[in-house]
């Protein structure tokens, strides 16, 4: 029976709604708090300065004022009003995103545009986050699990009770185990990045040790194979290369030391607290330590654009590029730590979750007194090693002197140049200034202020001077000695000049290798000149040095220049006779053999480039190896012979030792300004329009554990540094650890608990197993941050220890076809470096090599835009693991890019993996697997020889970790009877087993 309402009750209540409206009329309208949420919780969903539906904006008043909404004091008359209420039965045209507005809220509306339509110019109105702080992975980790049930009591809490219990709920089981052939190369490859020996396959296989596993998972920890593989996890992040990127992409040539401290730190099992906090911070919380330093080169890891923050003209541009430079710097931090999108706040608050504009600017305060560039390590360490340096090249002069003297080999020109005594002392591309006779070693473009036929008296030791020279009429007689030597004959030229005279190749050179001669590498040297220059030799100081009275000067001359309509003119010239004319040499003339004596009574040797009657460009000459030698052959008594030996067995042991000293402290990391700028809110993120507040350093509020508050605007950049650093790391912060063991986690099953491991946001995936996740993060903590520690947990599981095949008719691919609650293991491509450093392994030309400069599997030329041009890694050097790659960020190595290796100018959080025809051409006919596949075949006959059955049984073991089967082997041995052992080590190499972990 329905309820009968009092009339009296009634009454009273519509008279309670009528006292209230009456009450709200009489008060003042607030236009923050009654229509400002109005419009934010209904409009600028589509109307904002992003996403300007309709070509208005509720952002502010001036849209609706300019485009005819609004008409302040005329509700009649604004169009805003007809477009939020009911036309003729209809319903509201606006919102069409959310539900409409109530009469009350119309109601407010129309008052607020009666009395005037008044913005506060203060008041912006925003679009709410979706999630705000009561969001899941803002929250304290969890602490409480006593609805998961430990299945050994003794034992307590497991990964394997989160995953069964979730598996249970959906009538699941764990698979079985996988075998131990399966194991080992399972953990191999997920550790070492490498597959395991067939011997190390075996013994495991065999060891009737019930803890077998559990020692195999302490040694893969415990070896340095470990750092190299977990800090190309690391590096990805980092977005690390070797080169700037943007146009220019200039090198970065001492980047590797922070690649090298990742490898170093992983290695030592860094408790992930310090390993984050010297990455951001180490040079000031650990000063006098030096790997903390290098650390901080993880700031400096990504993209730089030299032209928009060097080159450019433009205060615009240049505003604009460090602006970028900021957000990637904030970006890399929070994203690589947190999990956080923090760069979707750069033009507004963020939309997913409750980051604000302002807190985005906050955080980039924090790097605002910072920079990219390289820089040493310690002071101390550069002065220590130039001191050590000196000290063994004086060694080795001595030496050099010595032997010289022996042998009568004469000196080097090109190391003269470079600022040495002509015995290999001088530095690489050096170079003396053809205007000045001034030493440079920056690159120089076009010459300024160039004066032509002017010699200018070198301060070198060997060289007497340098000139310009311009055989224009009435400059007939050009003076090319300090004593007033002329020479004649010369040709008219374009009277400009390129760069400098260089012991190596000249800015901008086409190539340093002519006639298959690298004049750049080990054993040849390399006198650069680009027309128009030139330079005399002082033969009397040389002789005087050498105390050689008969010398000869020999030289390999070519055109260094680009082939095609390019030539230049060379002249070589003695006490201003011309001894050697080459006019309109040309890269196809090759190298050109320069054998000219110098009898005693010779004074000065002249080398002249001109530019062959068609301007500069291009024309790069060099004379290649260039040496004055004794004219007579010497002969060595047996006491001198003994003598020799003995100082090139020193020479040997002083050059190894040098060497060992590698390139100056120096890395790639971050120094500070000389001011601390000051920052501002960039309205809609443009650098041209800041706000005017002041932002000091500061964190997310979001995380209400924390403090968010990293100083003032008054705190130096060390300060600001320091105190982001101690908040991401504070042990009461959630997210940090969340993140990392989510992280490892998809290391070792290819897939994450949360699916998207950099983004632990609205717009980012939910775990799949909440706990699991807050237990290991928990874990992490007890752990005191060793990241070895969570990786055992993690192999030693039932979970990891599962097979990875199901049969198809299994139930868990009805109700998790895609495995996220792990009922098996997940088959995984390996990634391109590893099926690259795989290949190696087992062609058995791995160079173990460990640390220093990457390898350079590229020919470099150097120009506006430095020029990559990949090469087969045909030679030792080049078959380094691909960790220690030189990593070019514009032109990327093609044959891993096509194995899905990332971008480098992007931070990868998950690798992607695709399946094109491309990788099954590249890894069926790319020339690096092609010869790989035939050293494969040579070392299977050097280890077991040429019995085909023996062949087959060993290649399978080195490239799958097994025998084949009896029908494998009977099918294999017929194709190598047919074909031949290398056509089985390329089909090996390009198997399905072979690209696969398990």
């Amino acid at each position: 029976m329905a309820l009968r309402r009092s009339p009296l009750l009634f009454l009273l209540f519509w008279l309670s709604l009528v006292s209230s409206d009456l009450a709200a009329q009489d008060r003042t309208l607030d236009f923050k708090t009654d229509i400002a949420p109005l419009f934010a919780d209904h409009c600028v969903r589509c109307h904002s300065p992003d996403n300007t539906k309709g070509g208005v904006s509720l952002a502010g008043v001036q849209d609706l004022l300019d485009n005819g909404y609004l008409t302040p004091r005329k509700p009649d008359e604004s169009y805003l009003l007809e477009l939020v209420t009911s036309q003729e039965g209809k319903p509201p045209a606006m919102p069409q995103e959310a539900s409409p507005l109530s009469d009350k809220q119309v109601a407010l509306l129309t008052r607020w545009i009666r009395e005037g339509a008044v913005w506060p110019k203060d008041v912006v109105v925003k679009q709410k986050s979706k999630a705000d702080t009561s969001w899941w992975s803002l929250q304290p980790l969890k602490e409480d699990f006593a609805a998961i049930k430990p299945a050994s009591a003794e034992q307590g809490l497991t990964i394997d009770d989160f995953i069964r219990q979730k598996l249970a709920a959906e009538q699941l089981t764990l698979s079985p185990a996988a075998d131990r052939r399966t194991l080992i190369r399972r953990l191999a490859f997920d550790l070492h990045g490498l597959p395991p020996d067939p011997a190390a396959v075996d013994a495991f296989v065999n060891d009737p040790d019930p803890r077998a596993y559990e020692k195999l998972v302490d040694r893969m920890l415990a070896s340095p194979r470990y750092g190299e593989r977990m800090a190309q996890h690391w590096l990805d992040l980092a977005h690390y290369a070797d080169t700037h990127g943007f146009e220019r992409d200039k090198r970065r040539d001492n980047a590797w030391r922070y690649r090298d401290y990742v490898i170093a730190a992983f290695n030592a099992d860094k408790p992930y607290a310090r390993f984050l906090q010297e990455q951001i911070a180490g040079d000031v919380l650990w000063p006098d330590d030096e790997q903390a330093i290098i650390a901080t080169g993880f700031l400096a890891a990504g993209p730089w654009d030299f032209v928009g923050q060097v080159e450019t003209k433009s205060d615009v541009l240049r505003r604009s590029a460090r602006s970028l430079d900021l957000d990637d710097m904030a970006t890399q931090v929070m994203t690589a730590c947190m999990g956080i999108t923090i760069n979707c706040a750069r033009c507004h608050d963020h939309k997913l979750d409750p980051i604000t504009q302002k807190e985005y600017y906050q955080l980039r305060a924090v790097f605002a007194g910072v920079k990219r560039a390289e820089r040493v390590v310690s002071q101390s360490a550069i002065k220590e090693y130039e001191s050590r340096k000196q000290e063994l090249t004086a060694q080795l002069n001595d030496i050099d002197y010595r032997i010289s003297k022996l042998e009568g080999t004469g000196l080097d020109l090109a190391d003269i140049v470079g600022g040495g005594n002509g015995l290999g002392t001088g530095a690489f591309r050096q170079g003396i200034d053809a205007r000045t006779a001034k030493v440079q070693t920056r690159d120089f473009g076009a010459l300024g202020n160039v004066q032509t036929n002017r010699f200018v008296a070198s301060a070198f030791n060997f060289v007497d001077g340098v000139f310009i020279p311009d055989g224009q009429a009435g400059n007939a007689n050009i003076i090319v000695s300090s004593t007033g030597t002329t020479i004649t004959g010369l040709p008219q030229t374009s009277g400009k000049a390129w760069d400098m005279i260089r012991n190596g190749p000249v800015a901008s050179q086409h190539s340093p290798e002519l006639d298959g001669i690298d004049f750049t590498a080990a054993g040849h040297s390399l006198l650069g000149l680009h027309a128009n220059s030139g330079i005399t030799f002082d033969l009397q100081k040389i002789r005087q040095s050498t105390q050689l009275a008969e010398l000869k000067f020999t030289a390999k001359l070519g055109y260094f220049g680009a082939s095609g309509p390019f030539q230049a003119d060379v002249r070589v010239f003695v006490d201003g006779e011309e001894v050697a004319k080459y006019t309109q040499l040309k890269r196809e003339a090759g190298l050109q053999q320069l054998d000219i004596d110098l009898p005693s009574s010779a004074r000065f040797l002249t080398l002249i480039a001109t530019d062959g009657g068609n301007g500069y460009s291009h024309d790069q000459v060099g004379f290649g190896d260039p040496r004055l030698v004794s004219a007579t052959p010497r002969k060595m008594e047996p006491a001198e012979k003994q003598e020799l030996a003995q100082l090139n067995a020193q020479r040997k042991q002083v050059a190894s030792r040098l060497k060992s000293l590698g390139s100056p402290p120096r890395f790639y990391g971050v120094v500070k300004n000389e001011k601390m700028p000051e920052v501002h809110l960039l309205v809609r993120g443009n650098p041209e329009a800041p706000a005017e507040e002041v932002l000091a350093p500061a964190a997310l509020a979001s995380l209400q554990m924390l403090e968010p508050e990293l100083g003032s605007t008054k705190s130096s950049q060390g300060e600001r540094r320091a105190a982001l650093a101690e908040w991401i790391t504070h042990p009461d912060n959630p997210l940090t650890k969340r993140v990392i063991v989510n992280r490892l986690w998809l290391w070792h099953f290819g897939q994450s608990i949360v699916k998207t491991p950099s983004d632990f946001g609205y717009g980012g995936g939910r775990p799949s197993h909440p706990e699991l996740l807050d237990w290991l993060a928990g874990e992490l903590q007890r752990q005191n941050g060793s990241l070895k520690a969570m990786q055992r947990l993690i192999l030693l599981s039932d979970t990891y220890r599962q097979q990875s095949r199901a049969e198809a008719d299994q139930r868990g691919y009805k109700v998790d076809a895609d495995n996220r609650l792990l009922w098996h293991q997940n088959p995984r491509r390996r990634e391109a470096e590893a099926i690259r450093d795989a290949v190696l392994f087992v062609s058995g030309k791995l160079n173990p090599q460990r640390g220093g400069p990457g390898f350079e599997d590229f020919q470099y030329q150097d120009a506006y835009a430095p020029i990559y041009t990949y090469v087969t890694a045909d030679k030792p050097e080049l078959w380094r693991r691909s960790i220690y790659r030189y990593r070019v960020r514009t032109t990327p190595n093609r044959f891993l890019t096509t194995l899905d290796c990332p971008d480098p100018a992007n931070l990868t959080a998950r690798r992607l993996t695709t399946t094109t025809p491309l990788q099954s051409l590249a890894l069926y006919n790319n020339d690096f697997m092609l010869r790989q596949a035939r050293y494969f075949a040579v070392r299977i006959k050097e280890e077991v020889g040429s019995q085909t059955d023996a062949q087959v049984q060993r290649a399978f073991q080195l490239a799958l970790g097994r025998k084949p089967t009896t029908q494998e082997a009977g099918l294999a041995s017929d194709f190598v009877t047919q074909q031949d052992l290398f056509a089985l080590c390329r089909s090996l190499l390009n198997s399905n087993e072979f690209v696969y972990v398990d």
